[in-house]
Formats: structure tokens, C-alpha cells, sequence
């Protein structure tokens, strides 16, 4: 194990159950977890943290995951990030919507354990 610092992902979910499964599964595979349960508190902590990638849903409170992706692109302090959204919503058209609105990757639910980091490894290292 090198000594370099483990990439940040900041996990957004305003399930408690899926929120704590994502993390798990990030941690357990070497990556530091930040958690925010909504957009707005997924703002703030992109402002401060500077993760290296953000999961995000899209169905929350305050805000949703696309309007989270325009805010942190339209932002010159955030508009690098890798934003991957993890959403039950499954159509195509919210995939398009989602990568139109700045997210690099789309991934449904329910996920694997290995879709969940393969998509983050092809962003990130460990």
C-alpha cells in the first residue's frame, strides 16, 4: 500500500440505507467518504472538501442531483469535479438529462458492488 492519499468521494443520498452501503462499499475499497444527505449540504461540502469525485442521486429534498451538477459546473471553484449520478431513475432520457447537465457517468439502482467502483476507478485511483 502506498502512502499517497486516498481519493475523496463525496457520497450524496438522503436514503440512510443506501447512503451507509455506498459508503461502505467506497471505504472498504481504500477511498476516504464524505456523506451529505442533500444537495445543498452536497454544495457546501464540495466547496470545502474538495472530493476528487461525487455520487450523487437524484430524487432528494431541496435540491436534486441535476440541479447540484449544474450549480458545481457553473461554479469556477467546483466545475472540475467528476460527478457520477447513481439514480433509481432508469430511462434514458434522465441519463441524456444527466450527462447534459455535467455528470460524467450515470449509473441505476440497484447497482453491484463492482459496477459501483469500476465506473469510480475509471475516474480515480485508489
Amino acid at each position: 500500500m502506498s502512502n499517497k492519499l486516498a481519493s475523496k468521494i463525496l457520497v450524496v443520498e438522503d436514503s440512510p440505507s443506501e447512503l451507509e452501503l455506498m459508503s461502505y462499499y467506497l471505504a472498504n475499497s481504500g477511498y476516504s467518504v464524505i456523506k451529505a444527505s442533500d444537495g445543498k449540504e452536497a454544495l457546501e461540502k464540495a466547496l470545502i472538501e474538495k472530493p476528487d469525485v461525487i455520487v450523487t442521486d437524484v430524487v432528494m429534498p431541496e435540491m436534486s442531483g441535476f440541479e447540484l451538477c449544474r450549480k458545481l459546473k457553473k461554479n469556477p471553484e467546483t466545475n472540475y469535479l467528476t460527478i457520477i449520478i447513481c439514480s433509481s431513475k432508469n430511462l434514458e432520457i434522465d441519463r441524456l438529462w444527466g450527462i447534459k447537465q455535467g455528470a460524467a457517468a450515470y449509473i441505476t439502482k440497484p447497482f453491484t458492488r463492482e459496477h459501483l467502483l469500476n465506473v469510480i476507478k475509471s475516474f480515480v485511483s485508489r
